[in-house]
């Protein structure tokens, strides 16, 4: 399906809005029905139609058909946030004694999913390597129902092979999920090397403006429809109609959005690896990526999203670099208009840090809309603050 055709035509029936060509927020609870034979219909089978905004509403109905086109999916759901994305179908597809794979060191609301959460309700989760198919296939069980991918890690950039463990999990009947964000359906579609589910953070790249926090889930419709009418409806993570409207209007820029972050995060990533108080650039295409060939194979492009270590690095020059940033903001995720940095060294005490754990000396960046230029300049200075030692 052609993608400008996704992104600006599908499941707008313009004439049933005025002619409008933008389409509206329906912003309401509730639908009426004219007889109770309708009104029983809906109640009956609420994947149907539209009945209670908690399940489904027609700007929402819009968003899916493009979310679910642009994955290559069946059917697509919304949620109020990306972990919902997560967590919703996971407890629906998932019961007491069931075990799952997880790749080390994903998303760290997912860590806190696997290890504090789903263990309440008898789950177990194995954390492996997931570039090491052989740990993978090691750490299957009898009681293994799923896989879980994060394909590239969002702070270490590592790399699954997606058709490899699709073909390892579909042998033994186990399904597979992955979390997309990094990539977004642009540059990465993971449905079309087997995987069942593709969990994405819309907050990030889709939606594109830092004014939204929302989720997506794409697969199989009947995969879907047992999610909506079960654990969907009854926890309630639906996604506002105000929000889903602003994440259709986030799509119609999503293509040169991506592409002009891409671009602007070579630039950037290529003065960063001549840098002398640089020690490492973490990106899936950098050079030094011993799976390089593997992403390059499964991704179009990389978005603006990689991290660096400083030479020697310490958690004094972490700070100084980070505090002396003066147009790249210190916040958290990704995918808006504005460059961002996030050090891991946040997330830990001083008691904590350890200067010889690689991921404690991680500074996560992400280039956004502005110009190489006046990012470049910015991470300039900020390094030049660093102190020589």
């Amino acid at each position: 399906m052609n993608l400008s055709y996704i992104l600006n035509e599908l499941g707008e029936e313009r004439d049933q809005y005025f002619n409008a060509i933008a389409p509206p927020v329906i912003q309401t609870s509730n639908f009426k029905f004219n007889t109770v034979a309708d009104f029983r219909g809906a109640l009956a089978d609420e994947y149907q139609g539209n009945l209670y905004s908690r399940g489904f509403n027609p700007t929402i109905d819009i968003l899916r058909k493009k979310l679910a086109a642009l994955d290559g999916a069946e059917d697509a759901l919304v949620f109020s946030s990306g972990i919902a994305a997560i967590t919703v179908p996971i407890l629906a597809l998932l019961q007491s004694g069931d075990e799952v794979v997880c790749v080390e060191n994903p998303y760290s609301w997912t860590i806190r999913l696997f290890k504090n959460f789903l263990p309440k309700f008898g789950i177990k989760t194995t954390f492996i390597d997931g570039t090491d198919l052989k740990e993978l296939e090691a750490a299957i069980s009898d009681s293994t129902k799923l896989i879980y991918l994060e394909s590239p890690n969002t702070f270490s950039f590592d790399v699954q092979d997606l058709a490899a463990v699709a073909k390892i999990a579909n042998a033994r009947g186990i399904l597979t999920m992955i979390d997309n964000s990094y990539c977004s359906p642009l540059y990465q579609q993971p449905i079309a090397y087997g995987i069942d589910l593709v969990a994405q953070s819309a907050t990030k790249y889709l939606a594109g403006h830092s004014d939204v926090v929302a989720g997506v889930v794409t697969g199989k419709k009947e995969v879907l429809e047992k999610i909506f009418n079960n654990e969907y409806l009854n926890i309630g993570a639906a996604l506002a109609p105000q929000n889903a409207w602003l994440i259709l209007r986030g799509l119609r820029t999503l293509a040169i959005r991506l592409d002009k972050i891409s671009e602007t995060a070579d630039q950037v990533i290529e003065y960063l690896n001549q840098h002398p108080k640089i020690e490492r650039v973490l990106h899936p295409f950098h050079a030094d990526n011993k799976d390089l060939a593997l992403a390059r194979k499964q991704m179009k492009k990389c978005g603006g999203l990689f991290s660096i270590v400083l030479k020697n690095s310490s958690l004094e020059k972490i700070e100084t670099f980070c505090n002396s940033l003066q147009h790249i903001l210190m916040a958290v995720s990704w995918g808006g208009y504005e460059s961002l940095v996030m050090p891991a060294c946040a997330g830990l005490s001083k008691a904590e840090f350890d200067p010889n754990n690689k991921r404690h000396v991680l500074i996560r960046v992400y280039v956004g809309l502005e110009d190489a230029d006046y990012i470049i300049a910015d991470l300039d200075q900020a390094l030049a603050s660093i102190p020589v030692f």
